[in-house]
């Protein structure tokens, strides 16, 4: 269960993930945002892939146009010609996946699946981009990750699943995970909730070869709490004050 030396997380850690590009600036999700991120240093990019009712794969978060844009409607009902119109904040328009991989080609990204709908369209964009050695999926669907790892390949980097993660979380041995857990998942990302993340849970994953991940941090207190127990990545839509954090340890690496 080691990560196998996967070229996404070959970078000097702890990892730092610009969540949505930087949420916090507004505009999420958009290319003002990860261009910002990366002036500023950052080398990995989360996102989020939706698609819409014709197959084409968006970095956009929500199931709806409503929050974020000017448009209203579901992404996956809507065709793209009708997509394209809306305008993130009333500015920016709904960046292309596959535009903002190509972006970017020194750049990591994770990209957390939100449908089963963007399942091919997402691997279609890895294929087309050959982004697969800089991304990593997530997702919080069992069905949606074991769909991705499939279609690509062990190759490609992803998180343990919610399933996965519970049976970690169990403190179960190597031999009883690797029956329940695919082999080669290099990554755990969950959320800071206790009890679920202790220095336990920590080195558990450490010893199966897995980096520990955790979102969406953005409190510098909780930063470095999370950082002296151990953790590998952190996301954050605070990408400033992540920055300060880590620079503060003598940790920031661009």
């Amino acid at each position: 269960m080691h990560n196998g030396g996967y070229a996404f997380l070959d970078h000097p850690r702890p990892l730092a993930f610009a969540h949505r590009g930087g949420a916090a600036a507004g505009l999420e999700n958009s290319m003002t945002a990860f261009e910002q991120a990366v002036r500023m240093g950052y080398r990995y990019l989360e996102t989020d892939v939706q698609a819409t009712a014709d197959g084409v794969p968006l970095a956009f978060h929500d199931p709806v146009l409503d929050r974020l844009t000017d448009r209203r409607g579901r992404v996956a009902d809507l065709p793209y010609r009708e997509v394209a119109k809306a305008r993130i904040g009333g500015q920016e328009p709904i960046v292309l996946l596959e535009d903002l991989l190509a972006a970017f080609p020194e750049v990591r990204f994770n990209i957390d699946v939100k449908h089963p709908a963007a399942i091919d369209p997402l691997v279609s964009a890895i294929r087309r981009t050959g982004a697969l050695d800089r991304v990593c999926v997530a997702s919080f669907s069992d069905r949606r990750l074991a769909a991705v790892r499939a279609a690509l390949g062990p190759q490609l980097c992803t998180s343990l699943g919610p399933r996965e993660v519970f049976w970690l979380r169990t403190g179960a041995s190597i031999r009883l995970l690797d029956r329940l857990v695919p082999r080669g998942i290099p990554c755990v990302q969950v959320p800071p909730w206790l009890p679920l993340l202790t220095r336990r849970f920590i080195n558990h994953a450490h010893v199966l070869g897995m980096q520990v991940h955790v979102w969406t941090i953005n409190d510098p207190v909780v930063m470095h709490r999370l950082l002296d127990l151990g953790v590998d990545g952190i996301m954050t839509d605070r990408i400033d004050t992540l920055r300060d954090v880590l620079t503060t340890r003598g940790a920031w690496t661009s």
